[in-house]
Parts: C-alpha cells; structure tokens; sequence
C-alpha cells in the first residue's frame, strides 16, 4: 500500500485548454498568410507571442497540500502572470456563491484576513480544474465547508461545441489554403 502523495495538482482541465488553444489557431492561423509583404514577419511574430501567452494563461494550476490551497502558474511563465494566490487552510471561513451576468454560478472562498484575525478576504473557488470532483472533494474534507452543488463554470457541452467549430474552423482554413483546393 502506497502512500498519498502530500501535494495534489490540478492543472486547467484539457477540454478546456485545448479548446482555447484550438480557438486561438483557427482566429490567428491565417492572418500572416493573408497579410501584405511587409506585415507577414512582424504579423508572425505577434502571432507567436499571443500563442505563448494564451499557453501561459492556459497552464494555471491549482496545488493542495497539508497546509495550504495554492493557484498559480508555472514557473516558466509566473514571472509575467503574478496572478495567483496561497491560502492557509486554517484560515478559510466559508464559500459564498455569486451568480455571473451569463447566468452561472461563481464561488469565493472566504478567509479571515492573517494580520488582524477580524476583517474577511475572498478568493475565486477554481472552477476549471481537471478532476474537479475530486478537487472539491479534498477541499470540502480539509476545509469541513460543503461542496455540494457546486459545479464547474460552464457545463462541457460548451466547450466541446467549440471544441468543434474551432476544428472546423481550422480545417476550413487548412483546405482553402492547399494548393489547387482554394
């Protein structure tokens, strides 16, 4: 019998990611190609920087432990997305839901603030996690807060409806600009 490893990792869940990472070619994919002479290398390169940064953005993590709740990236981009946060477990308070304009559901997690032990600080509850289940799960059992009801942002279908469109998009592309095709 193995031990349970002591840190758990959630990357951004790959239906997700990949479906944004498929959006981002099908939108760009084309443009240096269709540009004029002069704007196809700089067009290029632009268009690489954004595929970089979308793959940046796209690499958010989520780590647990036997201390804390840590969401972030990698260091190989964390020095230019110093987005992120760390939380100790004995400090969560509670979860509070908040509908979004779209019509879903939000969650923050609710902390006493470490200086002065009174006033609250909140954070967004990861919702795009791989292994969601389990991540709520882990949290519910370490915070003792219910996680019942509590779902992803967005239901899949979502995204593999752009999963989709983003490959037919990208094939589309990819035909019209064989030769002797477009």
């Amino acid at each position: 019998m193995s031990a349970e490893p002591s840190c758990h990792r959630y990357p951004m869940a790959p239906l997700i990611r990949f479906t944004l990472l498929g959006l981002y070619l099908a939108l760009v994919l084309p443009l240096p190609l269709l540009a004029p002479e002069p704007l196809r290398l700089p067009l290029l390169l632009a268009c690489i920087a954004g595929l970089a940064l979308v793959l940046a953005i796209t690499s958010e993590r989520v780590e647990l432990d036997g201390q804390e709740l840590r969401v972030g990236h990698p260091p190989w981009c964390s020095w230019l997305l110093r987005r992120g946060w760390r939380l100790s477990w004995n400090r969560i308070t509670a979860l509070t839901p908040v509908t979004t304009s779209q019509g879903g559901r939000v969650y923050y997690v609710r902390s006493v603030a470490a200086e002065d032990g009174r006033s609250s600080e909140s954070w967004l509850l990861p919702q795009r996690v791989a292994h969601f289940d389990d991540f709520l799960e882990r949290f519910s059992s370490t915070t003792g807060l219910s996680t019942k009801g509590i779902s992803r942002i967005s239901p899949p279908w979502t995204y593999q409806l752009l999963a989709v469109l983003s490959a037919l998009l990208l094939a589309g592309e990819i035909l019209a600009l064989l030769p002797g095709v477009g």
